[in-house]
């Protein structure tokens, strides 16, 4: 669990509804049905306008890295890489049929496959960046579709303002009607910045600093499979690879 997240996401909010409190505001003057339709349909409506079917799917689906990011362990993959080499070393590369029969990770899978089929390195990479750069396409796409969200809500908080002012110059007449209209103006333009720079933004941006360090992870792999595809020295690929360390 990303503990960093839940903080951020709690201390943003309880500072926006800290302020209005301590300025002498009640945070159910900040609920406002209308103004919230306003800007949480007409962002969502935007982004299905924007986004294909299955980048929106997949914006669906990692949303969940920023409070429970997948595992990254660049320095156990390090070590996984050079025990594949002992193997290799050992064995032959045909010794790492039954690793690859063991192995979780699919992208190092195919490697070793890749390896245990006598497949040449310039193959090999070639193979293995086709897989690397179209997950990351799709990732770094999914992100920015709440990137994007954060573009349009504060916009369309504006949206909300103007149409919430145009119904109170439209009963200048009858006081009673002022407040709604002059609520809606000013909560919808809240909504839509706050949505924006304090969820969608930050969410966006997390969402692809995750997916560039899977891809990292991945371009380690890719050289340790070519490493031991070339017959490199066990320790030499270690120390080759602790470059990706951070």
């Amino acid at each position: 669990m990303d503990v960093l997240s839940l903080i951020g996401i709690i201390l943003a909010f309880v500072a926006i509804l800290g302020g209005n409190y301590l300025e002498g505001g009640h945070a159910a003057a900040l609920l406002n049905g209308p103004a919230a339709l306003i800007v949480i349909g007409g962002t969502l409506g935007a982004a299905f306008l924007q986004a294909p079917m299955s980048v929106f799917k997949r914006s669906l689906v990692i949303v969940r890295w920023i409070i429970f990011p997948p595992r990254i362990d660049l320095a156990g993959g390090i070590d996984r890489i050079v025990n594949w080499s002992l193997v290799a070393r050992k064995e032959g590369l045909l010794g790492l049929e039954s690793v690859a029969d063991l192995e979780t990770d699919p992208y190092a899978r195919k490697g070793l496959q890749l390896l245990v089929d006598g497949a040449e390195p310039e193959s090999i990479r070639s193979v293995l960046e086709v897989d690397l750069y179209t997950k990351e396409s799709h990732d770094i796409q999914a992100a920015k579709v709440f990137e994007s969200m954060g573009g349009y809500a504060p916009t369309i908080g504006i949206i909300g303002a103007v149409m919430g002012l145009i119904h109170v110059m439209g009963n200048l007449a009858d006081p009673s009607m002022l407040g709604s209209g002059i609520a809606v103006a000013f909560v919808a333009t809240i909504y839509g910045v706050s949505f924006a720079n304090l969820l969608l933004l930050p969410i966006g941006n997390k969402l692809k600093a995750i997916a560039q360090r899977q891809t990292r992870y991945r371009e380690m792999i890719l050289e340790g499979i070519l490493s031991i595809a070339e017959g490199e020295n066990p320790r030499s690929i270690e120390l080759k690879l602790q470059g990706f360390m951070d």
